[in-house]
């Protein structure tokens, strides 16, 4: 498939223009008109690059991008040798931040429903069709130490669990994979038992024991993995691509 093709069939699926990002979402560095072999991970840092080349990759799709708002435009030092890589060895990068969360089946959130047992019901920012918090219902009860144990073994990262003043039995989740600390009190004024994210931030422990809520922090990476390995699958799948996901790990 041609480059441009390809990168129209991903917007086609996940939408990119129906969300507000602090990034470029798409094709971020052209390469190779043709593409044929994929490689998939969360974050373009030099690591997946490297990789990439190694595997003969034509293209690489990641999570984590380049060109966050606020950062230099300059391109030097690290982004220059990043991008100077991809360029010179013909390897196509797209990256899908927020448009990858939220897709309701492959994306980052649907994923880790799907891994811990819940069932989603609904967003957390009312009047957001695209909510980037979610909110859903487990299988079964669990107490905080038991969603824990469960945090730990799917994601391969033992996660902070803040449970101070929150009910001993856990039925409903608020849940935002990566940075999404501060939807905590979306999930409390919800009346929702506990919360997930990927990041922690110093307020997130007073917010969680004050209004009574568990708060479990998972890692950002360890809860980014799904949303770019499903979509990788999809491309496989549907579309006859060369696909491998490249794990870099990482523990935050």
């Amino acid at each position: 498939m041609n480059n441009i093709q390809l990168e129209s069939v991903l917007n086609e699926l996940l939408s990119p223009h129906q969300i507000k990002d602090y990034c470029p979402n798409g094709l971020q560095v052209e390469g190779k008109s043709e593409v044929k072999k994929i490689i998939t991970g969360v974050t373009a840092c030099q690591a997946l690059i490297d990789r990439a080349i190694a595997e003969q990759a034509d293209a690489l799709i990641v999570h984590h991008g380049f060109f966050w708002k606020g950062e230099p435009a300059e391109i030097r030092g690290m982004k220059y040798r990043r991008i100077k890589a991809l360029i010179e060895n013909g390897v196509n990068l797209y990256a899908y931040h927020l448009p990858l969360d939220v897709h309701p089946t492959l994306g980052n959130n649907a994923q880790l429903a799907e891994l811990l047992d819940i069932e989603v019901l609904g967003g957390l920012e009312e009047g957001n069709p695209n909510s980037v918090a979610i909110y859903g219902q487990l299988a079964q009860p669990l107490s905080g130490e038991e969603l824990a144990a469960r945090l730990s073994i799917t994601l391969h990262r033992e996660p902070l669990h803040i449970g101070d003043n929150a009910p001993q039995e856990i039925k409903t989740v608020g849940w935002c994979t990566g940075g999404g600390q501060d939807f905590i009190e979306l999930a409390a004024n919800k009346g929702l038992d506990a919360f997930i994210s990927g990041e922690i931030s110093e307020r997130t422990v007073h917010i969680s024991r004050e209004l009574g809520i568990h708060y479990f922090s998972a890692g950002h990476h360890a809860t980014e993995r799904y949303g770019i390995k499903s979509l990788g699958n999809y491309l496989a799948e549907k579309h006859n691509f060369d696909v491998k996901f490249i794990d870099i790990d990482n523990p935050v």
